[in-house]
């Protein structure tokens, strides 16, 4: 961020050689201070050469294609800041355009940062950014070629597409602009900075600007912020698009590297160009007085640097936005925080005369809105690479930062130095604990009190006279009496017969006890080794001492434990005093990063401070969350997800986050009534576009209803069948020109006609029809009660067993019997016809009040619709057990979406979600070590079918996979794809791999869990309800004879 240094005191050298430390330290990953100031003084100050030097001593340099590909920006590992110009020239930037090595690369970046910055007013860093942007925006016009399904296509219907009631609005991804997203959500919902930015008036001598490109650049940007910010508020719509925000940073400087952009650096280049568009607005109305930028108000803080460098003091005060930290090697935020104030030997800073080094920073100006970048990358020397450091970083909701400021340097110190000497005590105790806890000189260790018990259990063991060897060779059999002496149960569990396994001979058998093939242990065994020879006076002292020696080492054991947490809790509550909780910042925003060092996918957890809750931001997805779920994502060691940027803000001052008021009323201002009267205006007109939408969408649904109905008002010719075909009759009941699902029905009702004609034979055709259809119901009833296995689904047999065990309502019940019996295949016989007559009667004469028919008409639906599921998980298990997971695949998705639509209405009407879930799985890991082989094969037919593969089947599937976060083994696979994709980052390829890697990666990690619509289902087979049965029955006892993991 470019502000105006204030200070700096005769320290200025110091400074200036610690920057270049610092970038060493960045480009080098080497953090020995000593080793990076010899090679500063070997070099007499030359950067390149003190790089050439240190590189060529510790690592080989990256090879042409790597440093290419590799381009991805990296976070600052510098912990100092520097700021203003002076600080602008010294930036290295390895993410430009330049093809030549590292040491050339750094001259180059030194050499140009300067001309170019003159010329233009454009840093090096802000053309990487501009690089990003334009990447981003070709990602997005390309997408619109794509014939597979995309992620981010807009759903045709408008609905899905519309806010519900108050839920915040999220933002479109336009290819590769997660970032964006987190880092705009996180400071629109910083309600000081949404009215600022709102509440931005153009300078009146706008005409007159631009006077450079820096202006041709922030104004314009900012309009377009302005009209995005106020979509945030009040649009109709569930998200917007950002892209023209994004065009106009892309059209500020011209690029055609790709890259993902990194978090914090783009935040720090958003504030920087916010800043210079504030700038001009605070100088055109200024007063003769310094103009006050109100984003340097809100974001920036000062610190003070105290230090020795080769025995000379300098004190310097310094400027600062975001506040990096290093994550490696420390568990939370505070102690990143105590390493990123003191470095060195601070002891040399009270001493007089050391040539020792070292500085303390105490920050004397804190931002009301602090935010801190953490540094999770590290740079691999060995191969010339960056890394993501994934160690777990727990940090607070409320941060006190009172033991960092200035005013408590003395106090702090105090501390500081009681903490040392703690810790140095807790070191010796918890030496002396492991000693209790891991006793013994040889490679295996044991607890000293459980030794002790051991051998007070020896030697309280019942002595034997004998050797245990002598012992049990004395009361062996004979070899030729041995194998009668097996018992039966022995040979069963023994397996094979001795024939089927290698000899082995009796004597040997006969000395040998195996206790899981033997019946039982020998009587005669004692159950634990025992002295030989001990005398009761021996043993009652023996027992006394290890009964003291026991009591003496727990008693110790238990002192040195409650020592240990006492130090721990004393060191916890050492800043706990009220003097140090006087600067409280609460948690606002954590933007987290998910992915490798090169690719990945970013989001933000953001707090609702009025109502108490966390909300999860991921692009066009915004939902609720917890605190929990976000310690998961965020802390890390949890997958690849860790926060990457944390945003804290000062919990005194309430108008960070404090509603508008109506100054008259006194009434909440709230949505549009928040707006400028430009901004209201231009998010009405959007919104009026939007439900325009809306509108034809409804029209032209209507316009299909009204043509379906005159189509069904139209007369048909009469049907040539002997009897009339009900208009409400399900489709799975045998009807002319359908299939023969319902001919097993056929043989049910004549089964159940022929036992009650048996037992009422002198009756009248009602009465026989009664009696039918009660014994039919009975039979349902049996079946629906039995527990069958796997194999056998009796709810594919009969609807009525599907509608009992969901608890139908007895209407719907009877009425589906009355179908059975009423339909027009019974015709075949007289006795028959007679009773579908009287069933159809009785049809007839139901009143509409008696069976809600669209009640009804849902059941059989969901029959139908269970059945459906049925046939797609059934033919996609039949793909699966052939190998042919691409075809499986797709009826696989299917099965497990409608089947989970079943379940959602009860436990009984669906399959069980597990298994579907589980060959689905199977499936997609499949392919993706397929897609995986293709491209390792380096054939660059092979290589496009496999990212073909990924590209139209594995990555349209992941957000099917991640939508329900409590699935863990889906989520787990999911991370087993990804990583299998990142962990060609740290091998040697062709550059055309390498490329079409880069350009697939973020596809891969970019993946939101919005899901999006498929193509059409495949088409299924027709079977009757016989062949349906017998090949379900078929295809789930294969299953059983080969059991899968996950299962």
């Amino acid at each position: 961020m470019t502000v105006e240094q204030n200070v700096l005191q005769p320290g200025g050298a110091a400074k200036h050689q610690q920057t270049f430390l610092n970038q060493l330290r960045e480009i080098t990953g080497i953090n020995d201070i000593q080793v990076l100031q010899q090679a500063l003084k070997d070099s007499n100050g030359n950067l390149e050469l003190a790089v050439a030097f240190l590189t060529a001593k510790n690592a080989k340099v990256p090879q042409l294609e790597e440093a290419t590909y590799y381009q991805t920006a990296l976070p600052g590992n510098d912990r100092y800041i520097s700021v203003g110009s002076q600080a602008d020239t010294n930036v290295i930037d390895l993410t430009g355009d330049d093809k030549d090595d590292l040491q050339r690369a750094i001259a180059l970046s030194l050499e140009e940062s300067n001309r170019a910055f003159r010329e233009t007013g454009i840093t090096d860093e802000e053309q990487a950014i501009s690089r990003v942007l334009e990447a981003s925006i070709a990602e997005n016009k390309a997408s619109l070629k794509r014939t597979h399904p995309e992620v981010w296509s807009d759903s045709p219907n408008p609905y899905d597409r519309k806010r519900q009631d108050n839920c915040p609005v999220g933002l479109k991804n336009v290819g590769n602009t997660c970032w964006f997203s987190a880092v705009i959500q996180s400071l629109f919902n910083l309600l000081e900075f949404r009215r600022l930015v709102l509440n931005f008036n153009p300078p009146a001598n706008a005409q007159d600007l631009p006077r450079n490109q820096k202006e041709h650049r922030n104004l314009p940007f900012m309009r377009e912020l302005r009209y995005l910010f106020a979509l945030l508020v009040g649009s109709k719509r569930k998200y917007v698009d950002p892209s023209r925000a994004v065009e106009i940073l892309k059209d500020a400087f011209k690029s055609n590297d790709s890259q993902q952009q990194d978090v914090s650096e783009f935040t720090h280049k958003l504030l920087d160009w916010l800043e210079d568009a504030f700038q001009i607005k605070a100088e055109e109305e200024r007063d003769g007085e310094k103009p006050k930028n109100p984003m340097v108000e809100l974001f920036y803080g000062r610190f003070l640097a105290v230090g020795v460098l080769e025995g000379k003091k300098f004190e310097n005060t310094e400027m600062f936005g975001q506040y990096p930290l290093q994550v490696n090697g420390f568990k939370d935020l505070h102690e990143c925080l105590e390493a990123a104030m003191i470095e060195g030997e601070i002891e040399s800073l009270h001493s007089e005369n050391s040539a020792k080094s070292g500085q303390e920073h105490w920050f004397t100006e804190l931002p009301p809105v602090l935010t801190f970048e953490l540094s999770r990358f590290e740079f691999n020397q060995a191969l010339g690479r960056p890394e993501k450091i994934h160690n777990k970083l727990e940090f607070p909701p409320i941060l006190y930062l009172d033991r960092y400021m200035h005013k408590n340097r003395e106090i702090t110190r105090i501390k500081r130095d009681e903490i040392k000497r703690l810790k140095e005590y807790l070191t010796v105790l918890q030496q002396r604990l492991e000693r209790y806890l891991s006793y013994g000189s040889g490679p295996k260790r044991f607890p000293l009190v459980d030794v002790l018990q051991y051998a007070l259990e020896f030697a309280s063991s019942k002595p034997v006279c004998t050797s245990p060897v002598d012992d049990l060779g004395a009361s062996a059999p004979a070899s030729s009496t041995l194998p009668p002496q097996i018992p039966p149960s022995t040979i069963e569990q023994q397996g094979p017969s001795s024939s089927d396994v290698p000899s082995t001979s009796p004597v040997q058998r006969s000395v040998i006890h195996k206790p899981f093939t033997q019946s039982r242990i020998p009587p005669d065994l004692p159950m634990h080794p025992a002295p030989r020879h001990i005398t009761e006076e021996e043993l009652s002292v023996l027992e006394g001492c290890l009964h003291r020696w026991r009591t003496e080492v727990e008693n110790d054991t238990r002192d040195l434990q409650d020592s240990i947490s006492r130090i721990h809790r004393t060191i916890e509550l050492m800043y706990s005093d009220k003097t140090m909780v006087q600067v409280p910042y609460r948690l606002h925003a954590v933007l987290v990063h998910e992915g490798q060092a090169n690719a990945g996918h970013y989001w933000a957890y953001i707090y609702d401070h009025h109502q108490n809750r966390w909300m999860k931001y991921n692009d066009i997805s915004v939902t609720k969350s917890t605190w929990e779920e976000l310690e998961r994502d965020s802390f890390g060691g949890y997958r690849n997800a860790s926060a990457y940027c944390l945003m804290y803000i000062n919990d005194k001052e309430q108008y960070l986050i404090q509603e508008e008021f109506n100054k008259e009323t006194g009434q909440v201002l709230v949505g549009m009534d928040t707006l400028p009267s430009d901004l209201r205006d231009y998010v009405k007109e959007d919104n009026k576009r939007f439900e325009k939408e809306l509108e034809e969408w409804d029209a032209e649904l209507a316009q299909k209803a009204q043509q379906e109905k005159l189509l069904s008002q139209i007369p048909r010719a009469p049907a040539p069948s002997p009897a009339p075909v009900q208009a409400g009759e399900p489709e799975y009941l045998e009807q002319p020109s359908r299939t023969d699902i319902s001919k097993h029905l056929k043989e049910d009702s004549v089964q159940a006609i022929n036992k009650a004609l048996a037992e009422q034979e002198d009756r009248g055709p009602e009465a026989i029809m009664d009696m039918a259809i009660k014994l039919e119901y009975t039979r349902l009833l049996k079946l629906a009660q039995e527990d069958p296995p796997p194999e056998c689904d009796y709810r594919l047999r009969h609807a009525i067993v599907y509608f009992i065990q969901n608890q139908a309502p007895k209407k719907i019940i009877e009425r589906t019997l009355l179908e059975q019996f009423g339909d027009h295949n019974l015709s075949f016989d007289e006795r028959c016809r007679n009773i579908m007559k009287v069933a159809q009667a009785k049809l007839e004469m139901i009143k509409p009040d008696e069976v809600n028919m669209e009640e009804y008409e849902r059941w059989h639906q969901d029959y139908r619709h269970f059945r459906e599921t049925t046939m797609f998980l059934m033919v996609g298990l039949e793909f699966f057990q052939k190998k042919s997971y691409m075809e499986a695949l797709l009826y696989l998705i299917y099965a497990y979406q409608n089947n989970k639509e079943l379940l959602s209405k009860g436990p009984y009407r669906g399959h069980d979600e597990e298994l579907i879930s589980h060959y689905r799985r199977e499936c997609l890991l499949k392919l993706n070590e397929h897609a995986a082989a293709l491209f390792e094969s380096g054939d660059d037919q092979e290589v496009n079918n496999g990212l073909i593969i990924m590209n139209e089947l594995i990555v349209p599937c992941l957000p099917l996979l991640l939508v329900d976060e409590m699935e863990e083994k889906d989520i787990v696979a999911v991370e087993d794809m990804r990583n299998r994709w990142c962990s060609y980052l740290g091998q040697e390829m062709e550059p055309n791999l390498q490329e079409k890697l880069t350009d697939f990666l973020p596809k891969l990690l970019d993946c939101s869990t919005e899901i999006k619509g498929f193509n059409d289902p495949p088409k299924l087979p027709s079977y009757s309800t016989h062949e349906l049965c017998e090949r379900y029955a078929r295809i789930m006892l294969s299953l059983s004879r080969t059991p899968a993991d996950g299962r």
